[in-house]
């Protein structure tokens, strides 16, 4: 599987300089992310996600990172640990990020592991299918939107960060419940939850469990947005074409 260099960053017409694009599943996560040089977009994950994203890149940006929560597949990752990708493997091979702007996140994030994402179309639940998915690729984390924000950066001309939080560690499985909780749109469907809950009582434990979790990423998650600064860290020079 072969693992391409990304692609130089663009301005937005003369000395202008264009936004960066925050891309994430969920509305709140794409809430942390806004600030200064920062665009968000987000959505859960599939073709969606896709097509809104393709058609912002038809506008000047200067680089796109995938940014928010990822389910744990290396089991030394806590909840609320940080992870840098260098690449993501996704069902269409694999993509390595820029590397220029992968050092400067690595600067500002030195708690940061640094590693490969594995990149889906579909929710990764079961212990069983997160160890498969760490031994297949050497992943350190999975998620459904970072080999979507590749793919689509790498065929724009534009490149590309990946910036995750775990949430939920390899160990432990995702109760149905909490994948009731997310809608295509990426917000909280608190209906959904209700409903599975009271068809499979039982999952209230590891529901109460991943809302701790959940706690800890998105403390995590706030204080990476807060270290990064204004541009989510890309070097305001880098790579600028003429």
């Amino acid at each position: 599987m072969t693992v391409n260099a990304a692609v130089p960053i663009f301005r937005d017409g003369p000395g202008a300089m264009a936004p960066v694009l925050v891309v994430s599943g969920m509305a709140f996560e794409a809430a942390l992310a806004a600030g200064p040089d920062v665009e968000t977009l987000h959505g859960f994950g599939g073709a969606r996600l896709a097509d809104r994203l393709g058609s912002r890149l038809r506008k000047p940006c200067r680089g796109v990172v995938s940014f928010g929560f990822a389910g744990g597949l290396d089991p030394a990752l806590r909840p609320g640990a940080v992870v840098i990708g260098d690449a993501v493997h996704g069902p269409d091979g694999g993509l390595a990020a820029d590397p220029a702007w992968t050092a400067a996140l690595l600067a500002a994030l030195p708690m940061a592991r640094r590693g490969v994402l594995a990149g889906v179309d579909l929710p990764v639940a079961t212990v069983a299918a997160k160890r498969a998915l760490h031994r297949r690729h050497g992943a350190l984390a999975v998620d459904m939107e970072s080999h979507l924000v590749a793919a689509l950066a790498r065929a724009h001309g534009v490149p590309f960060a990946l910036c995750r939080i775990v949430v939920d560690p390899a160990q432990r499985p995702v109760p149905a419940a909490a994948l009731a909780a997310v809608d295509a749109s990426g917000a909280v469907h608190v209906p959904g939850v209700l409903r599975a809950l009271a068809a499979h009582p039982l999952q209230l434990g590891a529901l109460l469990r991943l809302a701790a979790d959940a706690f800890a990423a998105r403390r995590a998650l706030r204080g990476v947005r807060q270290r990064v600064g204004a541009g989510f860290g890309l070097p305001r020079d880098a790579g600028l074409a003429g």
